[in-house]
């Protein structure tokens, strides 16, 4: 596990404690006038390092500084596949949503092991939870949630809540709300090792 000790206390509040270890959300980070998507487009050169330096701040990456951004963009109906963000990262992946929510769904790995009768293993039936990830929120991985399980976004333009969404005590959502989804960018913001940060810019793998 991150060593609790590089985490800011101020941040320690925000853990989901119905997940498996360590989800953080943190509604509101970020003010409501660097919300939407447009405006941040032509302002992000100005204002990335601002939101970097904050987000190191809180220890999230054991003393180490952000150094790699990944600007997304999702239109309502458009979704990513389960997925693992892989090694080459610190073990700590932070994202600030804007212009939209989103719903974030938790996979068990498949399992590499199955005997050949045994009923096989569907997406449906690795699922483990969701996160109600609002616009301005801050989501923080780490741990297990972060090496060991795979997350998604369903391609779907309206998000019905249901009892398996973990964070609704923190959101003011309740169960059975429905929200359309808008356009939603996401910054994922991590730290890459200077070694691998080398190899990437030189093209090796």
């Amino acid at each position: 596990m991150a060593n609790p000790c590089n985490i800011a206390d101020d941040l320690k509040k925000y853990i989901v404690k119905e997940a498996p270890p360590t989800i953080y959300y943190v509604p509101n980070f970020i003010t409501e006038v660097y919300r939407a998507p447009k405006p941040k487009w032509t302002q992000l050169s100005g204002r990335r390092l601002q939101n970097w330096e904050k987000i190191s701040a809180l220890g999230t990456f054991a003393g180490k500084t952000a150094n790699h951004v990944l600007v997304n963009e999702y239109k309502p109906g458009e979704g990513i596949m389960p997925h693992e963000d892989g090694p080459l990262y610190h073990p700590t992946v932070t994202t600030l949503s804007l212009g939209s929510h989103t719903l974030l769904d938790f996979y068990k790995p498949v399992c590499q092991t199955q005997l050949a009768s045994e009923t096989p293993q569907t997406e449906e039936s690795r699922y483990m939870l969701s996160l109600l990830v609002q616009r301005r929120s801050l989501l923080i991985l780490q741990d297990d949630m972060y090496k060991f399980y795979l997350h998604g976004i369903h391609g779907v333009c309206e998000d019905i809540l249901s009892e398996h969404v973990v964070d609704l005590s923190s959101t003011g959502a309740q169960v059975g709300n429905k929200l359309p989804r808008g356009t939603r960018v996401s910054l994922t913001i991590r730290h890459v090792p200077k070694v691998i940060w080398t190899n990437l810019l030189l093209g090796k793998k």
